[in-house]
């Protein structure tokens, strides 16, 4: 085939490495497409009719399709078969199926794969036609109702996740947070409520993701009832902001659970009880509280807090030393593990993705495809998120080891007398 080559290399279709690629990629497309057929046929050479005849045999070829590949657009004629074969148990008729070019196939499946991510990370259904046709030279496969379709898909999966068996999960750590995104739920205040957990084997994994009223109790209780209805079994810990509505759940589902309020969430709350030109300061103390070398250093400086800002700012001191058990919880835990626990970043994380997303497309349609978009986006952020550090140590936390300044804390054999 000989193609005219302009002096930069371009080529009337685009430039000649393109069309060499496509045209290999066409190729052998066609020459798989009629190996395949060769091999059904002579497989099924023995299969006759009344009269001799062979059942299966090739009858030319279809009509010329474009099909959209990691290549490009290449034009293929797929080769036809005559399929004459009977189900002897239903009567009905068989019929040959291509699995290397199926039919009404208009794109590779690894097309199929980048639409996804596109779509998760701010590109809307009507953009992906002019971004992705001049990169791979046609517009077939990618229509906006092809991509509308993934979020059917996605709202399957995301049902199946929510009624997934948690009896193996064994979860030891837990956050939980709440997001306000931006998309069509059924309430105006609606929010979507997560809960991120590490298990006995260090893995840290979404365990249950929906929405619920702000982020009442009784959203957050309907959650955790689900949860241990679904056999999850008791956390050691569990990390959250100031909201009530998760705490107040907490106490009536898993009462045993250890509670460690989120630093990140409890440093906002007490400098907006502060004066902007004390907040500077007032935040560095505040670091000094949860970045000390133990607890008995974080409660020395929560009182060193409270004598520097108590008397011009008593709200803001009250609420470090009024929850002082709780914001210091994670002193009680292995030293590595003590990073992961003071706040709720593992999903803060993930939050940030969806606020992206949400705020590029201005919604995600019903309330259906609103979840599920978050609950992939959730779900491919894990892929990225920090493991948690000395995973082998996270077994002997349920098993009630005992630790002090971070670290284990051998137990005294008990002598008989």
């Amino acid at each position: 085939m000989l193609t005219v080559v302009n002096a930069d290399g371009n080529t009337p279709n685009g430039f000649l490495i393109d069309e060499i690629v496509r045209e290999g990629a066409r190729g052998m497309l066609a020459a798989a497409s009629v190996a395949e057929v060769n091999a059904c046929i002579a497989e099924l050479a023995d299969q006759l009719d009344g009269e001799g005849r062979r059942l299966v045999v090739s009858n030319g070829y279809r009509q010329l399709r474009s099909v959209t590949t990691v290549a490009g657009a290449v034009e293929v004629r797929a080769p036809r078969v005559t399929d004459k074969r009977v189900d002897e148990t239903t009567g009905e008729r068989k019929w040959f199926a291509s699995s290397v070019l199926p039919p009404w196939c208009r794109k590779f499946p690894k097309i199929r794969e980048v639409l996804p991510p596109l779509h998760l990370h701010g590109v809307s259904s009507g953009d992906f036609v002019p971004a992705l046709e001049q990169f791979l030279g046609s517009s077939v496969g990618l229509s906006p109702a092809t991509v509308t379709r993934l979020t059917t898909r996605w709202q399957a999966e995301h049902k199946t996740f929510g009624e997934r068996d948690l009896a193996d999960g064994d979860y030891v750590y837990v956050w939980a947070d709440g997001i306000h995104p931006r998309i069509r739920l059924e309430e105006a205040k609606a929010a979507v409520l997560v809960v991120v957990g590490v298990r006995a084997d260090g893995t840290e994994e979404l365990i249950v993701m929906t929405d619920g009223y702000r982020e009442s109790s009784e959203s957050w209780a309907n959650l955790l009832r689900d949860c241990a209805r679904r056999s999850m079994r008791t956390p050691v810990l569990a990390v959250g902001d100031g909201a009530l509505g998760f705490w107040n759940a907490l106490n009536e589902v898993f009462p045993e659970a250890r509670r460690q309020r989120c630093w990140m969430h409890r440093t906002a709350s007490v400098l907006g009880c502060l004066a902007k030109s004390a907040q500077f300061a007032a935040k560095k103390a505040v670091q000094d509280i949860y970045d000390a070398e133990d607890r008995e250093h974080a409660a020395k400086a929560i009182k060193v807090f409270a004598q520097q800002y108590g008397a011009k700012f008593p709200k803001g001191v009250k609420r470090i030393v009024d929850d002082e058990e709780e914001l210091l919880a994670f002193y009680d835990f292995r030293a590595e593990h003590c990073i992961h626990l003071r706040t709720t970043n593992p999903i803060e994380s993930a939050f940030a993705t969806v606020r992206l997303r949400t705020k590029v497309t201005k919604g995600a349609g019903c309330r259906a495809a609103a979840l599920a978009t978050v609950f992939k986006l959730v779900e491919s952020a894990q892929a990225r998120r920090r493991a948690v550090k000395a995973p082998h140590l996270v077994a002997l936390v349920p098993a009630g080891a005992l630790f002090e300044r971070g670290h284990l804390v051998e137990r005294p054999e008990v002598v008989a007398v």
